[in-house]
């Protein structure tokens, strides 16, 4: 989702899953001023709900601005037949993270690693 879409998304009543893993943040002044008018703006949401969207859609757009970095294999072809070669900046590295990651969250806790 992107950060334009998050305020017609808080309009609607959809929810997402959420991790049992909880964060605690500290904002800048600015930060908490914006937010605290989001939450008057928006007031059937939590500010933890609108902290969770809003950094949901920034690790998006942040994935979205790792620039591709053209290896030597390929690993495809494009519909014209030329060669579409590997990725070997951040963004494979970050998706195979945030995969494993993923898989470790949804595990049930009592198979999880300590």
């Amino acid at each position: 989702m992107k950060i334009r879409e998050l305020a017609h998304h808080w309009e609607e009543s959809a929810k997402g899953r959420l991790t049992d893993t909880g964060y605690s943040i500290h904002l800048d002044v600015e930060s908490a001023a914006r937010l605290a008018a989001l939450v008057e703006m928006y007031p059937k949401r939590h500010p933890e709900e609108l902290l969770g969207d809003l950094i949901g859609a920034a690790l998006e757009e942040l994935e979205r601005s790792f620039p591709y970095v053209k290896g030597s294999t390929v690993v495809a072809t494009d519909e014209e037949g030329d060669p579409l070669y590997e990725d070997i900046g951040p963004t494979p590295r970050f998706l195979a993270l945030s995969r494993r990651h993923l898989h470790d969250l949804s595990m049930p806790e009592d198979k999880q690693k300590h």
